[in-house]
């Protein structure tokens, strides 16, 4: 559409699997397209699993990742005795009945700023494991569950092992106030398995 390569710059990585309701790009072009045109270019030429919902323009030192000031997630449990083969994609089906209250509770715990090393993928090299995540909430509708975590930054598969940490708490397996321990053990093997990556959606980054 541009007539030349583009490079692009995104805001994260989602793992295979992972949604992204509100990603965002940036790249820079030479090009006399209005931001509504490349809005409808670009929608007509993409893939139908992704789609533009808007296009604008940005000063030239904005950076899809860097300029970003922090990033809301959600993570989907569907609590249905029977798998629904519509929800496959979209959520996390554990088949049986969750404590919110308990999550809810443990979910409290996480708010603030703390030294997140146990919620982290083995292996991963970073600076600084010390993160500030501002909500953490579990709510619930009919027969699914969902976590809310918004914060400044978070590590790689911190959300995953949250979510995965908090449904053994809904399942009794750990008691809410075990996460303020393995909080403080800053040990990836005291945390819950990482959860599967369907249930997680990327739903804005903020600037």
């Amino acid at each position: 559409m541009l007539g030349g390569p583009v490079r692009v710059t995104a805001a994260g990585r989602t793992d295979a699997g992972v949604h992204a309701l509100g990603q965002v790009v940036n790249f820079t072009v030479r090009s006399r397209i209005p931001a509504d045109g490349l809005l409808r270019g670009l929608n007509a030429m993409l893939p139908d699993d992704v789609s533009v919902t808007a296009v604008e323009e940005a000063p030239l030192d904005f950076h899809a990742r860097y300029s970003a000031i922090g990033k809301t997630y959600l993570y989907a449990f569907s609590t249905s005795p029977a798998r629904n083969p519509l929800r496959d994609r979209y959520a996390c089906h554990v088949g049986r009945p969750l404590d919110v209250g308990a999550m809810a509770q443990a979910a409290d715990f996480l708010v603030g700023t703390h030294d997140f090393a146990s919620f982290r993928a083995s292996g991963s090299q970073v600076a600084t494991t010390v993160r500030d995540v501002r909500v953490c909430e579990v709510l619930s509708r009919d027969d699914m569950v969902y976590l809310w975590i918004d914060g400044g930054g978070f590590l790689r598969h911190m959300v995953r092992n949250i979510a995965g940490t908090l449904h053994q708490v809904g399942t009794g397996r750990l008691d809410p106030t075990d996460v303020l321990d393995i909080l403080r053990a800053r040990d990836r093997s005291k945390a819950g398995p990482t959860a599967p990556p369907q249930g997680l959606f990327l739903v804005r980054v903020t600037y």
